[in-house]
């Protein structure tokens, strides 16, 4: 590595870190209500949505209330997006004329941004109108971010209240994370992304001669407004079919820091939030000390592996070894793993690099980082519930171990919340390990795999894990562009987003209604380096012994292979 990318890396954790604790309050204080610096401006905006929508915004629901108002709310976009994929041939911003999609396609689409994975099966420029880009993908990318967000803020009301069934209100939290939580960071990053060079345009496409004599067609489009939320929201998908790869959505090294920076500059804050909403930032800090010791040691592992030459090529220097195969010149290897960590401990999916393209261990690492949940920074809300549930698993272990009624902030876990932990702790195993095997099996499906052997494996691995993930990236070699992969990846992101929300929101109004009993000497603390001990350990250990067996067969398995010389 040289000073340079030691540099970037220090330059990134500043530019994540530094504003955490005041955009953690600020986001507090807007999702309670709270007058901010932006309520002149928003809040007669806010009244108005409740007013035209009909939304009483005084009026708090219970658990039930809301889950059916987050899922009515969720099928709506669906519906809405799926037909404009359909449609698109017929609506209006379509200069290239491009057909509407078929119909597996729009449906993993839709299912895609809806579910904040932004799986893309496509290619942006190639497949997609102005339209469908902004009115479709764009949408969404800004409500999907702002439905999680709204889960995380129902979860740390139903740990701070006690004594009630009133998580408050969807209508309400969704308005306020969209209106002040993501479209002025959205603007801000879109203006700075446009002065970098990132085309906003609603044009046609540039025509142009080479050198050569070739005629050239140009792609742009209204692209900076798309990539500043896909970064902000954790969404991910890009507006070209390589994503920040591309030229026009990363264009400089100043782009390529604040985009990767945003990936988890809110995940950051939202740490600061919970801290506010229990009233003890000792829990916020605890978090963050976990998060941030596994994403150095999966960053440290992946920067070690890439900066390995393949032992086919050990005697090349370093850029002809293979290290920067799949990686983009302009960035180097440090930029690119850096942002495959990063992208894949969130989740977000968007890639200056091809993963599929890394070493056997440095692939391997984005892909375990999906299989923990992607609870290192995560989505924007779905990343802390994520960890919030690991806290309570490692709560109620620590009960056992000590024989003492596991206890959270003050809140007894008792059989119902525990069967409801035990109900998540399913839904990556199912859509990973059951819906990839039967993906492989079937003769059709497993022609996707472009690779034999081990890294075939990982490609389809891949896939079934980042959809499940919510993450969105891929092992671009697989062939996922097909009815049954479309529609069996699109249940997969399906099962983890919502199988994570149902039982959180459940969870959050049980323990809502449960008084909260004063911490005494005997109670095991929970904000110690003891706890981020045992909370990290809870989180290798489930993914290790989940996962391992599958990471064997795939990523293991070809680094031993490429050691002997295979």
């Amino acid at each position: 590595m040289q000073l340079q990318d030691i540099g970037l890396i220090l330059a990134f954790f500043v530019l994540v870190l530094a504003p955490a604790p005041l955009l953690g309050r600020f986001y507090y204080r807007v999702m309670e209500g709270q007058r901010t610096f932006l309520s002149p401006v928003f809040a007669p905006v806010e009244r108005f949505c409740y007013r035209i929508a009909g939304v009483d915004a005084e009026r708090e629901q219970d658990w039930k209330g809301y889950c059916v108002a987050l899922l009515a709310f969720n099928l709506a976009g669906f519906a809405l997006l799926f037909a404009i994929l359909m449609l698109q041939g017929a609506l209006p911003l379509n200069p290239q004329n491009l057909p509407g999609l078929e119909w597996s396609l729009a449906f993993n689409t839709a299912v895609s941004f809806v579910t904040n994975t932004n799986w893309q099966a496509y290619s942006g420029e190639a497949s997609l109108s102005y339209f469908s880009q902004m009115v479709g993908l764009g949408v969404q990318n800004f409500v999907s971010a702002a439905v999680g967000l709204c889960v995380l803020v129902a979860f740390a009301r139903g740990i701070s209240r006690r004594s009630t069934d009133r998580l408050g209100n969807f209508w309400v939290d969704l308005t306020r994370g969209t209106l002040y939580g993501l479209l002025p960071l959205g603007l801000l990053l879109a203006l700075f992304l446009v002065w970098q060079g990132v085309p906003q345009t609603l044009t046609d496409y540039a025509h142009a001669v080479t050198l050569q004599g070739t005629e050239q067609s140009i792609p742009l489009g209204p692209a900076a407004s798309q990539i500043a939320i896909k970064q902000l929201g954790t969404n991910g998908g890009g507006f070209f079919g390589v994503n920040s790869a591309h030229p026009f959505e990363n264009p400089t090294a100043w782009s390529n820091l604040l985009e990767m920076a945003s990936i988890i500059l809110i995940p950051a804050a939202l740490l600061f939030t919970f801290g506010h909403y229990v009233k003890d930032l000792r829990q916020s800090r605890a978090l963050l000390a976990c998060m941030l010791l596994l994403f150095v040691i999966g960053l440290g592992v992946t920067l070690y592996s890439e900066y390995q030459p393949n032992p086919a090529l050990a005697a090349l220097p370093i850029e002809q070894s293979g290290s920067l195969e799949g990686k983009e010149s302009r960035f180097g290897i440090a930029a690119s793993a850096l942002w495959a960590v990063t992208t894949t401990a969130a989740s977000n999916g968007s890639v200056n690099a091809m993963h599929d393209s890394f070493s056997a261990l440095g692939g391997m690492v984005p892909m375990f980082n999906m299989m923990l949940g992607e609870v290192i920074f995560g989505g924007v809300g779905a990343g802390l519930y994520g960890m919030l549930l690991f806290v309570l698993i490692a709560v109620f272990l620590a009960g056992l171990m000590i024989g003492r009624t596991p206890e959270y902030l003050g809140k007894k876990l008792e059989a119902r919340e525990v069967r409801l932990l035990v109900a998540t702790l399913l839904v990556m195993p199912v859509g990973v390990l059951v819906f990839c095997g039967l993906a492989i099996s079937l003769a059709g499906p497993a022609a996707s795999i472009t690779n034999p052997g081990a890294h075939g494996f990982s490609q389809a691995l891949y896939a079934y894990t980042s959809g499940t993930a919510n993450n969105g990236s891929a092992f671009a070699g697989f062939g996922a562009n097909t009815p049954f992969h479309n529609v069996l990846i699109g249940l997969a992101m399906i099962l983890g987003r919502f199988g994570y929300i149902l039982p959180v929101l459940a969870i959050a109004g049980s323990l809502a209604m449960k008084n909260r009993a004063p911490l005494g000497a005997n109670s095991f603390p929970t904000h110690g380096p003891l706890f981020v001990t045992l909370l990290t350990l809870t989180i290798l250990l489930v993914g290790g012994l989940t996962f391992l067996p599958a990471l064997a067969l795939g990523p293991i398995a070809e680094h031993l292979m490429q050691i002997q010389g295979f």
